[in-house]
């Protein structure tokens, strides 16, 4: 299935543009999807979002809920992903 796309509006320095556009011809792919891969790559990964419909099983239920415990300075400082997935969703 496709994701929706929906139109926006940047407003860029001529020089950047030419050079997005340069980029894009040189890889003989349209300006569109030369910026949308850019952004794709620095957004990093997209969590998966859950199915409409979906149900947990009942083994899964009987785990029961998971307790985080905060990751160390040093850990954060460490690990970028680390500290951008606890800064993100570490304190649900």
């Amino acid at each position: 299935m496709q994701a929706q796309r929906i139109q926006t509006v940047l407003r860029l320095p001529q020089d950047l543009m030419d050079r997005i556009k340069r980029n894009a011809r040189k890889e003989r792919i349209s300006f569109n999807s030369y910026v949308e891969r850019i952004l794709l790559q620095a957004a990093g990964p997209a969590f998966p979002t859950v199915p409409e419909g979906f149900t947990v099983s009942e083994d899964i239920l009987s785990l029961g809920s998971i307790h985080l415990t905060r990751p160390t300075s040093e850990e954060l400082e460490a690990d970028p992903k680390l500290a951008y997935l606890w800064e993100k969703y570490g304190e649900l």
